[in-house]
């Protein structure tokens, strides 16, 4: 028996889709990436975004026309938005026959047993469970970099986000728990660990009664097979001055911070329901560059809230001009249902938000552009990620992009990389999104 996945949204749910998967090979399941040879056909799907819903939707439609031209005995979806629309969604989508929302992924194995005997069912909001060391997991990254969800859920009350709706409210995993996961990976041959949460700055609170993200990292730093700990989703408000410590000084924690801003109008910000003023924010900047001046920061930011006008909106520009982020992602606002935003007054009209879009990006691009030329010349350290043998080029990633939501290192005359590898690279050349460097060995 087969079984296909498909995982959409973000990297907290690609978490959810590798320990799903870990679950069903233990329960003598073969995986296959070819959905036309599946037996049970699997969406994780992300319900984030009205775009992301509809990504979800067509896929899982499209994954159904194997019920006729392929193997598949069963469709199911799971995830978030099977946790947010599952009995609406059992009417509307005949084609899926099991819902297994996000808090029920350790149940999947139940959900494909139903799949399999034609029954149609919904199954959300019956455990939450957290994942811990324990759990089966099968990896879909490349074996040297893995995503670590430190926590579930979410405390803030953003007028804008579904993900408390979704996901509930924080619930954190133990320090000891996590780095068993950790050392387990380094053993296996990850160099990069990605730490993700809806906040992971928050982490820790529920349990420990005070944020912990410091400790943990701490930990995790004296774990010898890792190299790179890379920490993502942090708010500047949970940004303590011990947590800015660590970043200066453990050098296995990557000087990257990944901060989601939204929004530097106050009166925009107040109206989020955020927990910080631009005032504030420029402070932490300040804070952070001073203790690490080589210090990539990155954001995001949602133009056309509702209520936003073009003076808030200017101020945002400004803000961007001023803070002169190294990455910056740009959103327009999603009306999302049962939100305090989708009933606010003032709602922006698609047109305008696109415009301010295209705008706020422009700006960025040109920021990002001259931040990767005032790093030509430097020397960093780069993992290797892929080669291109018939153009001799590599491309890695240095500690100052992410995987999968920054740019990239390419680097020129790559021999024989590999990768995995982890090499020492001079920048040549800066771009608006990568940059081009060649091996330092060869200046030798």
């Amino acid at each position: 028996m087969k079984l296909g996945m498909i995982s959409l949204g973000c990297a907290k749910n690609l978490v959810d889709t590798e320990t799903m998967l870990g679950l069903l090979q233990e329960d003598g399941w073969t995986l296959t990436a070819d959905p036309a040879d599946a037996d049970i056909l699997i969406v994780n799907t992300c319900a984030f975004i009205e775009s992301a819903k509809e990504e979800s939707i067509t896929t899982a439609i499209g994954m159904a026309d194997y019920k006729d031209s392929g193997k598949c005995r069963g469709l199911i979806l799971a995830g978030c938005l099977a946790e947010r629309y599952g009995e609406e969604l059992l009417e509307e989508l005949p084609e899926v026959d099991v819902f297994v929302g996000a808090s029920a992924w350790d149940r999947i194995a139940e959900a494909v047993s139903l799949a399999l005997r034609g029954k149609r069912a919904v199954i959300t909001g019956e455990s939450g469970a957290l994942y811990d060391a324990k759990t089966p997991r099968v990896r879909t990254t490349p074996n040297y970099t893995a995503y670590v969800k430190i926590a579930e859920g979410c405390n803030h009350a953003c007028a804008f986000c579904a993900i408390p709706l979704i996901r509930g409210k924080l619930k954190s995993r133990k320090i000891e728990d996590i780095a068993a996961e950790v050392e387990a990976l380094g053993k296996s041959g990850v160099k990069e660990i990605n730490l993700v949460a809806q906040d992971t700055t928050d982490y820790g609170r529920d349990i420990y009664g005070e944020y912990s993200l410091a400790k943990l990292l701490k930990e995790l730093a004296k774990i010898e097979s890792i190299d790179w700990i890379r920490v993502l989703y942090s708010y500047p408000k949970h940004f303590t001055d011990e947590l800015i410590e660590v970043f200066a000084t453990e050098p296995k924690i990557l000087k990257y911070v990944d901060v989601p801003l939204q929004h530097a109008d106050n009166d925009v910000l107040r109206a989020m329901g955020r927990p910080d003023t631009r005032e504030s924010v420029h402070s932490f900047f300040e804070k952070l560059r001073k203790k690490i001046p080589d210090v990539s920061i990155r954001t995001t930011f949602l133009v056309g809230f509702p209520g936003e006008t073009d003076e808030a909106f200017e101020n945002l520009c400004d803000f961007v001009r001023e803070e002169k982020f190294d990455k910056a992602g740009v959103f327009p606002y999603s009306q999302e249902e049962g939100t305090r935003a989708a009933k606010m007054d003032g709602q922006v009209s698609h047109e305008v938000k696109e415009e301010r879009y295209h705008k706020l990006m422009s700006i960025q691009s040109k920021i990002s552009e001259e931040k990767n030329e005032a790093v030509e010349g430097k020397v960093f350290d780069v993992l290797i990620e892929g080669i291109n043998e018939d153009e001799n080029v590599a491309v890695g990633r240095s500690y100052r992009e992410a995987p999968e939501v920054d740019g990239g290192v390419y680097i020129e005359n790559a021999g024989e990389l590999k990768a995995g590898e982890m090499r020492k690279v001079k920048i040549l050349q800066g771009f608006v999104y990568d940059v081009v460097g060649e091996l330092e060995e060869e200046n030798e």
